[in-house]
C-alpha cells in the first residue's frame, strides 16, 4: 500500500521553508559594505605607481596619470556574470577609497599556476597563488622580512574552485583566516615600499595583477574605528 501523497508534500515543503537560504552573490553581509556590485567597476580604479611615487605628483599629474590608469584598466578587468575577471594582463585593480583599520572578505579563484595577492592599504600583499607548486598554501604576508611571511596552514581548495579570505587589519597588524582556517594570526605587515618606515596609516585595496587569469566576487568590507590616543 502506497503512503499517503499529500503529507509527504507538506513534509518536503515544510524541510525547504526551514532551510536557511544562501545569500545572493555579492551582498554584504549586516554591518559590511559591498567594494564590488557585481554589476561594473564601480568604486574601482587603475593604479597609478605605488604610494611614495604618487606622493611626489602635483594633482594635474596625479589625475592625467589616473585618467590614463583607468583606460587601461577598462581593457583588462571586467564583470561577467556577477564576476569580477582579470584577463591577465594590465595592473593591479585599486578601490578609489583609502581604508585604514578594516575587516575584509574576498572570494578568490585562481587557475593552474596562477598567483596574484590582496594589497591592503596599498601595499602587498596577502598571498594568492596554486598551491601545487607552493605546499604552504595562500594567504601568507608574502613581502615581509623581518616577521612571519609564510601562512599556519595550508587551507587552500583545489584549484579551480572558490578560496574566501577573511582579513583583519588593525594598526599594522593583520589577521587571515582562508576558507575559515587560521593562516596569519596578527602578525605585523612591514612597509614594502619603505622598508625603514611602518606600513601607512591609510591607503586603497587592491586586487594584484601577475600576468594570469584571476577571479572575484564577494568583497565585503567593514572599517574599523580608531581608538583614540
Amino acid at each position: 500500500m502506497r503512503p499517503p501523497l499529500l503529507p509527504i508534500v507538506f513534509w518536503v515543503v515544510a524541510c525547504a521553508l526551514a532551510m536557511p537560504l544562501a545569500a545572493a552573490d555579492n551582498t554584504p553581509p549586516p554591518g559590511f559594505t559591498a567594494l564590488f556590485n557585481g554589476k561594473d567597476l564601480s568604486g574601482w580604479q587603475g593604479l597609478v605607481a605605488n604610494p611614495p611615487k604618487r606622493a611626489q605628483m602635483s594633482p594635474d599629474q596625479l589625475a592625467a596619470a589616473q585618467r590614463k590608469a583607468d583606460r587601461r584598466m577598462r581593457e583588462h578587468w571586467r564583470v561577467e556574470d556577477g564576476v569580477l575577471v582579470f584577463d591577465g594582463r594590465g595592473k593591479n585593480l585599486c578601490t578609489v577609497k583609502d581604508y585604514g583599520d578594516f575587516e575584509l572578505y574576498v572570494d578568490w579563484k585562481i587557475k593552474p599556476k596562477g598567483d596574484s595577492g590582496i594589497y591592503l592599504r596599498g601595499t602587498p600583499q596577502v598571498q594568492i597563488w596554486d598551491y601545487r607548486d607552493h605546499p604552504e598554501g595562500s594567504g601568507g604576508l608574502y613581502n615581509n622580512k623581518k616577521h612571519p611571511s609564510k601562512p599556519l596552514r595550508c587551507a587552500d581548495r583545489p584549484v579551480g574552485q572558490w578560496n574566501t579570505f577573511r582579513i583583519k587589519m588593525v594598526g599594522d597588524k593583520v589577521t587571515v583566516w582562508l576558507n575559515d582556517q587560521l593562516v596569519v594570526d596578527n602578525v605585523v605587515m612591514e612597509n614594502y615600499w619603505e622598508r625603514d618606515k611602518p606600513i601607512y596609516p591609510t591607503g586603497p585595496i587592491e586586487l594584484q595583477s601577475h600576468g594570469n587569469t584571476l577571479y572575484f566576487k564577494n568583497i565585503y568590507i567593514r572599517e574599523i574605528p580608531r581608538e583614540g590616543p
